[in-house]
């Protein structure tokens, strides 16, 4: 049952404890105000079930190396925001996390929440890597600490020691700070309405922005994850994702933490070494709730052995959640053909919506019902209109549902230049309504009128979100076909970077799937297709570069009728991409511009 309240979301009050929790809690009642922010969620997990284990840690994928109870959990996350009020942390400031996947990334952003202050989860920055990102993170958030393990300190602040913007920022080694702070820690002046947190953007199509996040959407949002998930008492998390990233952190330790579950967690090191190491802890701990991107789907299918998946039991992967943009029916297929045999069921199949601006969830489907396949006419979809075929006409695009809105939210269709609501089965840009819109972009109120303060020309709905993404609706379902920013334009037809990354990469076994990038440039007044692409790391050596360049023209003129302008083979993983994983467009068109890519290879079309 979809329950949608008409109400403006800033006034509603109901109770956003999880449904599942009403037995649990037997006959006390919690008000508006016990439910309002997650320090409360804490606070009411460390009472009622303080020696319960809330995370579980597997370093290395495989062996346990640590955990946390809930009582373990309130006390650690007390005794940091205790220290961080004895150096003067005010309600409002700033501290970014600087962490690996770590059960100490989990009580420190905690930790922060206690005291009032925000935090700031970022990715650390690699070895011999410039930290531009962190740099930029830093100079716009203006942070007051930086929170870090005690092993890794000392070369972060040698890293960062010439830079302005750490000049003022103090250092703090949390895994020092002793539990006995924990009995002066001071409840501060924090509401729903308090921002819980800043969540910086993948940059994918530019820069990272702030995202900030309230603790009324955060709750708000949780309560959508429960509800479309179908969350209970008794589901059980595993997760690789990082937790510095919104559907790690939110879709997974949060969550978890909201419905009072256990989580098992593994550094994204341990799954991307050894893919299988993922399915083994579902089937270990028998867990219900899992998931990650479109490429971590294709990696199990490529990367484990028939000898690697013996012994697996995924009988009780109930929800295998895919969060990309978009979702691709190919890879949804053959993992439900590889993995039947080991009791992997394909209605739990769950691709679903999101960003961080909506904080994470904004759709997904019935959690008893298989994903939604929708095939409609590739040559109309230029045109922006869906109009469905059958899979023996020609011309056949395949695309995948990715569910509705659920709870208190709204998804619209617009024009993104006439800002006109769109009919079903018009492609548009996809706006968003509800209370797990974030507040805004930090410190950038022009942005964030523009993008989170939208309304229909026509009719004065709003506001809205914009997400910059395209899509379309059909039967209430939400189809994603791709971001606006990136949309190829070439002569007057519409192309989605993503088709024809896809026809590139299935046109010779020696390009590297998930890494490469369409996109356009302008010659003589035209604008001209270029690729960019990973080369299999296997393939190298023995590279026929004629004969893979000849591939991919052919099938990009055969299946796009498009020619092609340029290509450059890279080096394996050398193609930008964000944090999560996402390929970065516009900084691949940058460096092809520049001439900065790490390329083994180059064609240019001859006029």
């Amino acid at each position: 049952m979809i329950l949608r309240l008409s109400a403006r979301p800033t006034r509603l009050r109901f109770n956003l404890l999880p449904v599942n929790w009403q037995g649990f809690l037997g006959k006390t009642k919690f008000s508006w105000n016990d439910a309002s922010n997650l320090v409360k969620i804490v606070q009411i997990n460390a009472h009622y079930q303080p020696d319960n284990v809330a995370y579980r840690f597997l370093q290395d994928g495989e062996t346990e190396t640590g955990s946390l109870t809930y009582g373990e959990l309130k006390r650690k996350a007390q005794a940091i925001a205790a220290y961080l009020q004895s150096q003067k942390a005010e309600v409002g400031d700033r501290a970014l996390l600087l962490y690996p996947s770590s059960l100490d990334f989990i009580t420190s952003f905690l930790g922060c929440l206690y005291a009032g202050v925000i935090p700031v989860p970022t990715t650390l920055p690699r070895r011999r890597e410039k930290s531009f990102r962190l740099e930029a993170i830093a100079k716009d958030c203006q942070p007051h600490f930086a929170l870090t393990a005690r092993d890794i300190l000392p070369t972060l602040q040698e890293r960062l020691n010439d830079n302005l913007e750490f000049d003022l920022i103090q250092w703090v080694a949390t895994d020092d700070i002793p539990d006995r702070f924990a009995y002066s820690w001071h409840q501060p002046n924090i509401n729903s309405d308090t921002i819980a947190f800043i969540q910086y953007t993948s940059g994918s199509t530019g820069n990272p922005k702030g995202v900030t996040v309230s603790h009324r959407n955060i709750l708000d949002n949780q309560r959508a994850l429960e509800m479309a998930f179908e969350h209970t008492r008794k589901t059980i998390y595993v997760s690789w994702l990082p937790l510095f990233h919104d559907m790690g952190l939110i879709g997974n330790v949060l969550q978890s933490l909201y419905m009072g579950v256990p989580c098992i967690l593994m550094p994204p090191e341990a799954f991307l070494l050894k893919p299988i190491r993922w399915l083994k802890a579902i089937s270990r701990y028998r867990a219900t709730t899992s998931g990650g991107p479109n490429f971590a789907y294709d990696l199990l299918c490529r990367q484990t052995t028939p000898e690697q998946r013996e012994n697996l039991d995924l009988s009780s992967w109930s929800v295998a959640f895919n969060g990309a943009e978009p979702v691709k029916s190919e890879t949804l297929e053959q993992f439900a053909r590889t993995f039947a045999p080991y009791g992997f069921n394909c209605e739990a199949l769950y691709p679903c919506y999101g960003m961080a601006e909506g904080t994470l969830f904004i759709s997904g489907g019935l959690k008893t019902a298989p994903p939604v396949l929708e095939k409609i006419d590739a040559a109309a979809l230029e045109q922006n209109r869906a109009i469905p075929i059958t899979e023996k006409q020609e011309n056949v695009h395949k695309i995948v549902g990715c569910g509705r809105s659920w709870f208190n939210h709204k998804i619209a269709i617009a024009n993104p230049e006439s800002l006109v609501e769109l009919p079903e089965g018009k492609v548009g840009e996809i706006w968003v309504s509800g209370a797990s819109v974030a507040l805004g972009y930090w410190h950038r109120p022009q942005e964030t009128k523009e993008t989170f303060d939208a309304y229909f020309q026509d009719t004065g709905a709003g506001p809205f979100l914009r997400t910059g993404d395209l899509g379309f609706l059909r039967n209430g379902e939400l189809f994603v076909t791709g971001r606006l920013k990136d949309l190829m334009i070439v002569r007057g037809r519409n192309h989605y970077p993503q088709d024809i990354e896809k026809t590139v990469q299935e046109s010779h076994p020696a390009l590297q799937p998930n890494a490469g990038a369409a996109f356009v440039v302008e010659r003589d007044g035209e604008e001209r297709v270029v690729i960019v692409q990973e080369v299999e790391r296997t393939q190298r050596r023995s590279l026929d570069v004629k004969a893979v360049i000849e591939a991919m023209r052919r099938a990009i003129s055969e299946q796009h009728n498009l020619q092609i302008h340029a290509v450059l083979l890279l080096k394996p993983a050398s193609i930008p991409k964000t944090s999560s994983g996402k390929i970065q467009r516009r900084a691949c068109r940058t460096g092809f511009v520049n001439g900065s890519l790490d390329a083994i290879a180059e064609w240019r079309q001859e006029n």
